[in-house]
C-alpha cells in the first residue's frame, strides 16, 4: 500500500538552529531540551523513508518551508509479498537467461563512409568579456526606514556580490559591509545575494564600470524586508496521512 502524507508545524519555533549543538541524532535545543531534526536539506524519497522508519515518534524538526507545500510518498509491503515478488523475478531472470543462451548472435555488417577533410587555415571567433576585481563598500539598509535592518528579527546577516566566495558580515549596528567582486566591465548589473538565519535574497542591483573609481564602488543596497524570504522552520513535526 502507498502511503501519501504532508508535513506541517503548527507552532514555529523561535530559537535559532544555527546556534543549537550538533550531535548524531541532529542538534540539540536547549530550550526544549531536544533534538531537532535537519530535514531540509534531504531529498523527498529520503525524507519519506525517515518519516517511515519513525512513524510513532514525537518529533522536532527544521524545514524548508517549500517542504510544507510537497506531497511525499512511500510503499508499505509485506514480507510475504516481498518474497513473492522476488521469486517471481528469479523465475523471469531465469527464463531470460536460458531464452538468450538459445539465440545466436546477430552478425551486423557496418558500411563506413569515406572519410572527409578540409584543410586550411582555422578562424575562431571569440568575443571577450574582461573582468575586472573591485571593491564594494556601503551599507545595508531597509527600505521602509533607510536604517540598518533589526539585528534582532535578521540576525547575522551576510552579503555576497556575483558569487563571492566568502560572504561578509553586514555590521548589524550601521549596516556597513566591503566585499571583493569580479565584475565584467561590461556588466549592466550585480547579483547581490543576502542571507542570515533563516532568510535569504538574491537580487540584480543597476551597475556601471564607470561608477567605480580607483577600484572602489561605493553603493548602498536598500531593500525591501518583505522581499527576504523565510526559507527554513522549525518546531514539531506533523504529519498528515493519505492512504492510497
Amino acid at each position: 500500500m502507498k502511503k501519501k502524507f504532508t508535513l506541517e508545524i503548527k507552532n514555529p519555533c523561535s530559537e535559532n538552529f544555527d546556534k543549537m549543538i550538533p550531535n548524531a541524532g541532529g542538534s540539540f535545543c536547549d530550550s526544549c531540551m531536544k533534538n531537532v531534526i535537519d530535514l531540509s536539506k534531504k531529498t523527498n524519497s529520503e525524507v519519506a523513508r525517515f518519516i517511515a522508519g519513525n512513524k510513532d515518534a514525537n518529533i522536532c524538526a527544521r524545514l524548508k518551508t517549500t517542504q510544507l507545500e510537497e506531497q511525499f510518498e512511500y510503499s508499505e509491503t509485506s514480507k510475504i509479498n516481498t518474497l513473492k515478488y522476488a521469486a517471481v523475478a528469479a523465475t523471469i531472470l531465469l527464463a531470460s537467461n536460458l531464452t538468450a543462451q538459445e539465440k545466436e548472435p546477430v552478425k551486423i555488417e557496418k558500411a563506413c563512409a569515406e572519410p572527409m577533410y578540409r584543410l586550411g587555415k582555422v578562424v575562431s571567433n571569440q568575443i571577450v568579456n574582461e573582468e575586472v576585481s573591485i571593491t564594494v563598500k556601503g551599507k545595508l539598509l531597509e527600505a521602509k526606514t533607510h536604517k540598518p535592518f533589526n539585528k534582532e528579527t535578521y540576525p547575522d546577516l551576510m552579503l555576497s556580490v556575483n558569487g563571492s566566495e566568502t560572504p561578509v558580515k553586514v555590521n548589524p549596528k550601521t549596516g556597513e559591509f566591503t566585499i571583493t567582486a569580479q565584475v565584467a566591465k561590461t556588466s549592466k548589473a550585480l547579483i547581490v545575494t543576502i542571507s542570515g538565519s533563516d532568510y535569504y535574497l538574491s537580487k540584480e542591483i543597476p551597475f556601471t564600470i564607470k561608477a567605480v573609481k580607483n577600484n572602489v564602488l561605493s553603493q548602498n543596497i536598500i531593500i525591501d524586508a518583505d522581499e527576504l524570504t523565510k526559507i527554513f522552520i522549525a518546531g514539531g513535526l506533523g504529519i498528515n496521512y493519505t492512504d492510497q
